[in-house]
């Protein structure tokens, strides 16, 4: 079992910028993939970035790349994202995931229903 609980959301100006946190509390920190998707009003959920067990690879989504960047520390048991330059179209709820059927030092999958554990989710406006 994963308990994941998102923050750092909120209301910014385009070219703001935000991190968000995922604190994770359960199985050990270090042992699974972590991935950030969102989802705008009437869109589907869609993948953002991912980042493997040991924080040595991550990936992003096109529209994010140069912009975002994740990590994680394996000791606070959480994962971030880092967003610049912030954009109107980033504006979606952000939820970050967890994959605890990977092995190795993998990235997690870009799809949603790769991942085991979900957070609840936290609000990012970006007014233009």
């Amino acid at each position: 079992q994963v308990q994941l609980v998102e923050s750092g959301g909120g209301l910014v100006q385009a070219g703001d910028s935000l991190r968000l946190s995922c604190a994770a509390s359960g199985r050990t920190f270090g042992t699974y993939a972590m991935g950030w998707f969102r989802q705008a009003p009437g869109k589907e959920r869609e993948f953002v970035s991912t980042i493997s067990r040991n924080g040595a690879n991550t990936y992003y989504t096109d529209s994010v790349k140069g912009r975002f960047t994740i990590s994680r520390d394996n000791v606070k048991s959480t994962v971030y994202l880092q967003m610049n330059d912030l954009k109107s179209e980033d504006t979606a709820v952000y939820y970050c995931a967890a994959d605890l059927k990977l092995f190795g030092d993998t990235l997690g999958p870009s799809v949603p229903k790769g991942y085991d554990y979900w957070g609840q989710g936290t609000q990012v406006t970006v007014s233009s």
